[in-house]
């Protein structure tokens, strides 16, 4: 797993092989982070950013890489939580907050004030109530997202959200799918 852009670019960590979790490709990235920086994200502000279902934690080291202030990592598994906690101690970035919880959990449980810039959800893509995850993030009670953040959704093909109140854009990266919505 390695870092594109920013202040971390090209720093690599080897993902030990017993994990499920898989990094999101480096050319599904490069795509990703195009968009937002080119589309919806001014990086240069340090906006914040939670990254749900965080994994090996790729996706959370470049938003903290390109400057997003804070970074929040939620995680349930407790593996992959330790190797997220083993990088967070190597990079010594104040910035990075890993979190091990139940992503719907925490969903239900953080309130407003903790509103973020941008929310990246990487689910597993059998996950059984994957498509209930853009509902629960624009939940009017205590909306995760500030009003001009931006979700995204990495998914699997067989997920169609162009009938969201909150959809903008779908992308396409090989097997890898990105749907946005604000």
């Amino acid at each position: 797993m390695r870092v594109i852009a920013g202040k971390y670019k090209g720093k690599r960590w080897d993902v030990p092989h017993t994990f499920k979790a898989r990094p999101t490709t480096d050319f599904a990235k490069e795509g990703l982070f195009n968009i937002l920086h080119n589309v919806y994200v001014d990086f240069d502000a340090h906006p914040s950013a939670l990254d749900l279902f965080c994994g090996t934690g790729s996706i959370s080291l470049e938003l903290l890489s390109r400057g997003c202030s804070p970074v929040v990592s939620v995680e349930k598994d407790f593996k992959h939580y330790q190797y997220l906690r083993k990088i967070s101690s190597d990079l010594k970035d104040p910035n990075w907050r890993p979190i091990m919880a139940d992503v719907f959990k925490y969903i239900k449980q953080t309130h407003s004030e903790s509103a973020y810039d941008l929310i990246f959800a990487d689910p597993p893509y059998a996950l059984e109530n994957l498509k209930e995850i853009p509902d629960l993030i624009f939940q009017s009670e205590h909306p995760l997202l500030s009003p001009e953040g931006i979700f995204v959704l990495e998914h699997g093909r067989n997920y169609d959200f162009s009938s969201h109140p909150h959809y903008v854009e779908h992308r396409n990266y090989g097997s890898v799918n990105f749907t946005f919505f604000q």
